[in-house]
């Protein structure tokens, strides 16, 4: 028998592929320049990617709580109680292995918490409610936007994206994207 789709279902397995992505992103840039930033006032590397750990464990780990609330404290008082050791994570082994992880943790206890769980309204930073769920993908979504990031950190390093690697080792002969047919 097929397994059921559902919502929950799709949004997990769409971050599975974000979360891939990041994860290829993160390994492309050599460890030795993990501390890159594009300018003095940008986060590093490192700092983008513990950034994206903290933002996504506090949302799950809110997300997952039966009185679901991100107005219970700061965003940093958050971060000291549900992701207190992520600043520790500062080489590219520890980012991915964190990376791995905490998708993993995540998928497990979403999927227990189920779609009734995630389709509860709940309220958002901003004051407005909306479901679980949707607070959920727009944290996807903050990820998604972090690895663009990356990639454009990538390219001021002199190298190609992994999200561009992939483009061009899916298609079919020698693609060239300097030139028109």
């Amino acid at each position: 028998m097929a397994a059921s789709v559902t919502l929950l279902g799709e949004t997990i397995a769409r971050w599975y592929n974000i979360r891939r992505g990041l994860i290829r992103e993160v390994s492309n840039i050599p460890p030795a320049r993990l501390t890159f930033r594009a300018t003095l006032e940008m986060r590093s590397v490192i700092d983008l990617v513990q950034h994206i750990l903290e933002f996504s464990i506090i949302t799950v780990e809110e997300l997952l709580r039966e009185d679901t609330n991100l107005h219970r404290a700061s965003m940093s008082q958050l971060a000291n109680v549900y992701a207190p050791n992520i600043t520790r994570a500062d080489s590219q082994e520890k980012l991915v292995n964190i990376l791995v992880e905490q998708y993993k943790d995540a998928e497990t206890r979403l999927e227990e918490a189920g779609d009734l769980h995630m389709m509860q309204l709940v309220p958002k930073l901003d004051g407005t409610r909306e479901t679980r769920l949707t607070i959920l993908q727009d944290t996807i979504q903050h990820e998604m936007y972090h690895r663009g990031q990356l990639t454009v950190y990538a390219r001021l390093l002199g190298l190609e994206p992994a999200l561009t690697k992939d483009l061009h080792s899916a298609l079919p002969g020698s693609f060239n994207p300097g030139t028109v047919d």
